[in-house]
């Protein structure tokens, strides 16, 4: 099993703190800017940030969809981590200033991937669909904080 690897990132016209701050916002902003691939969006614990236990559907293709249970930690400043429970998927979204207000937020998912040929594939498609979706992601957060 090799691990597996997504990265996207985007500018957004925000300073970092207001990104990171709506980023970290699962009680209110998050669910508001996940795109149609995530469903059955619920806050368990928490809500803003480290400590905060959140559930969705991933659904990555027509044929897979990620049951994810995600704990929240703030490692340093300017980072958020939702470890997944139910898999080896761990994503960090980490935001930094860039200029004059406006920030840099990157996203990195990583999991272990499939053995075999079907691990081939994983690795050579899967983090492209994800990159895809949280390119859309980033999208929906930067319309939010930039209104």
């Amino acid at each position: 099993m090799a691990q597996v690897e997504a990265t996207t990132e985007r500018i957004i016209a925000a300073d970092a703190e207001t990104v990171f701050d709506a980023l970290a916002d699962y009680k209110d902003v998050r669910g508001k800017v996940l795109t149609g691939h995530f469903s059955e969006y619920e806050v368990r614990e928490g809500g803003d940030g480290e400590g905060s236990l959140v559930h969705w559907k991933l659904q990555a293709t027509s044929k897979r969809v990620r049951d994810c249970l995600l704990e929240v930690t703030e490692p340093t400043d300017g980072q958020l981590v939702e470890k997944d429970r139910n898999s080896s998927m761990v994503t960090t979204w980490t935001v930094t200033p860039a200029g004059e207000g406006k920030s840099k937020a990157v996203v990195t998912t990583v999991w272990d991937g499939a053995g075999g040929i079907g691990g081939f594939f994983e690795r050579t498609f899967a983090p492209k669909g994800l990159g895809r979706i949280y390119d859309e992601v980033l999208q929906n957060l930067a319309t939010e904080v930039e209104k």
